[in-house]
């Protein structure tokens, strides 16, 4: 009862984290929306918001880890912390610069932060009470990361968004002055809310500094198993077939996910005709599937096998997103929003099956499978691409040809043992 006791407040504070990183990944969404108005950018261009983001994740994972194992979980939370602070100030001199590549060092900032926080706090969740229930608590905790995600998605509705969006022939009737107020209000519209989480973020980081978490969280993490050395791991793991499927598998989901949410305002717009804070609606309905999802699958994989389960539903996810392109209007945007439904349990699934039975080898391997994300860095501007040569509708074809992919990793898995995907459990750790 004490050490539940000693653990409860620790808990509550690094719960927190799940709602914190949630709320930043999906702000992105918006600022693509809110960039290409107040910078007068090509699709292409809006994607290198994600890339700057992801490209945190990827540089950042493999140090997390190493400041974990050497300093601990509580040490590598407060370094994210401030990291994520931090890169949220940065909107400030940004907005005023109005200099969009200090936006995106700012948010390459926030990312690297989250590298931190999402490398440590789902194992410290583990050890913070008792081990019997550290899977229930995992799980509790990771429901409030799309709590976030929705948070951001409302914050950047109503606090960054404007909802003024002129034609091309209302902005050349405008005086040289007038353009010039327009676009640097939209620019420093992002400032506000990035300052007001910048500095509760940083406040948080000490709340976090000053608490006495238990021993364990703030002692070095040993490895496990067998030490073995980098080149060793990365050679065992290169010679393992099915384990490079999953980390391409992941690569190309993450892209998917990333680059489906990110243009869904801009198809929104040109499908149905609404506005951009209408418009903003439909990511927060596809993230609200995305939750539901998620635990439907979890459900259904008491019963279904997980591997056959995923491939199903990448096959779906395919038809809809051909769906989407090949269909105008309503139907089309219906279709582009289901898909989040199915792609809820995607991320867990990959994960699992890529690092299941590779022993000595699974940090390492995790890692990997971590800084696969790096797929949202690059799927993006290729989405972005392809919409400023054709149309939006035909960059959707990106995330059809990622979904084909991962039906194919799933197959494979069904493939490689019959009984082997059965009993895999699904990692809650993004």
């Amino acid at each position: 009862m004490t050490r539940a006791r000693s653990a409860l407040l620790p808990l509550m504070l690094i719960t927190s984290l799940f709602f914190l990183w949630g709320m930043a990944n999906n702000l992105n969404d918006i600022l693509i929306k809110q960039f290409k108005k107040a910078f007068i950018l090509t699709d292409l261009e809006t994607g290198f918001v994600q890339s700057a983001f992801y490209m945190g994740y990827f540089l950042l994972a493999l140090p997390a880890g190493l400041m974990m194992r050497r300093y601990g979980y509580k040490a590598a939370v407060v370094l994210g912390l401030i990291l994520y602070g931090a890169g949220a100030l940065l909107f400030y001199p940004a907005a005023q610069m109005q200099a969009y590549g200090l936006f995106l060092f700012a948010l390459f900032v926030i990312a690297a932060g989250l590298a931190f926080l999402e490398t440590s706090a789902n194992p410290l969740i583990t050890v913070l009470g008792d081990p019997k229930d550290s899977e229930r608590r995992l799980t509790l905790a990771q429901a409030f990361n799309p709590v976030g995600s929705v948070t951001g998605l409302l914050i950047g509705k109503y606090l960054i968004l404007s909802g003024i969006e002129h034609s091309d022939e209302t902005l050349a009737s405008m005086t040289a002055a007038q353009r010039t107020a327009f676009y640097a209000s939209e620019a420093q519209a992002a400032q506000g809310p990035y300052i007001a989480i910048g500095l509760f973020v940083l406040v948080w980081a000490i709340i976090v500094a000053l608490t006495r978490f238990p021993v364990q969280a703030e002692s070095p993490q040993p490895l496990e198993g067998r030490a073995i050395g980098w080149r060793e791991s990365i050679a065992g793991l290169f010679c393992r077939r099915h384990f490079m499927l999953g980390v391409a598998a992941q690569f190309f989901y993450v892209g998917a996910q990333v680059g489906v949410w990110s243009y869904t305002i801009r198809y929104a717009q040109e499908a149905i005709g609404i506005g951009e804070r209408a418009a903003a609606d439909w990511v927060i309905a596809a993230t609200i599937l995305f939750l539901i999802g998620r635990f439907v699958g979890v459900a259904l994989m008491s019963r279904v096998n997980p591997a056959r389960l995923m491939m199903i539903y990448a096959v779906i996810n395919v038809a809809l997103v051909l769906l989407a392109v090949v269909t105008t209007g309503l139907p089309g945007l219906l279709a582009l929003t289901a898909i989040s439904f199915f792609m809820s349990i995607m991320f867990p699934t990959i994960f699992a099956m890529s690092v299941k039975g590779l022993g000595e080898y699974t940090q390492t391997g995790s890692s990997l499978v971590v800084m696969a994300i790096i797929g949202g860095a690059v799927l993006t501007p290729i989405m972005g691409a392809v919409s400023t040569v054709t149309s939006i509708h035909l960059a959707m074809l990106v995330p059809a040809a990622c979904f084909a992919i991962i039906a194919l990793f799933a197959f494979s898995s069904l493939s490689r043992s019959g009984d082997m995907a059965s009993d895999i459990k699904p990692f809650t750790g993004h």
